[in-house]
């Protein structure tokens, strides 16, 4: 019989590199996916650690509140990165009735936690366009120390 430089067929396993849409740098404290490490956000990107007055009025505030998930506590981003949507749908959370759609990991496809589309509460409207993340899901990466 002949001899064969490729292996047969049944024999070949094909495996799935994994490639994210977006990497964060690598100078910068940063999010990530604790099931498959995808960077989820940059620590400047959390919502407390914004500038100026309204750092401070959020700091205020945020002080005066913890951010709730299903499964524990979570924080609130203005951006993130590789997270796909879902569809919104109306829910009752503990601030009030609001329009969210639940997000997930692009890699793994986790649900990770939820998107503020729009609060019909005047007091809730910083929150629209932002994202919650809960903690149970993100590991820190990047820096931290």
């Amino acid at each position: 019989p002949e001899l064969s430089e490729e292996p047969p067929a049944e024999m070949v396993k094909m495996t799935k590199s994994k490639t994210f849409q977006a990497y964060l740098p690598n100078c910068h404290r940063t999010y990530s996916c604790i099931h498959c490490r995808a960077h989820l956000a940059n620590h400047d990107e959390l919502i407390s650690k914004a500038s100026g007055f309204f750092r401070d009025l959020m700091n205020y505030c945020l002080t005066k509140m913890s951010f709730q998930g299903s499964q524990g506590r979570a924080y609130l981003f203005n951006s993130v990165v590789n997270v796909g949507c879902g569809p919104a749908e109306e829910r009752v959370l503990l601030t009030g009735l609001h329009a969210v759609a639940d997000i997930y990991c692009e890699n793994c496809k986790t649900t990770l936690g939820w998107k503020y589309e729009h609060a019909f509460e005047s007091s809730q409207k910083y929150k629209e366009g932002k994202f919650i993340i809960e903690l149970a899901h993100m590991i820190k990466d990047n820096g931290w120390e």
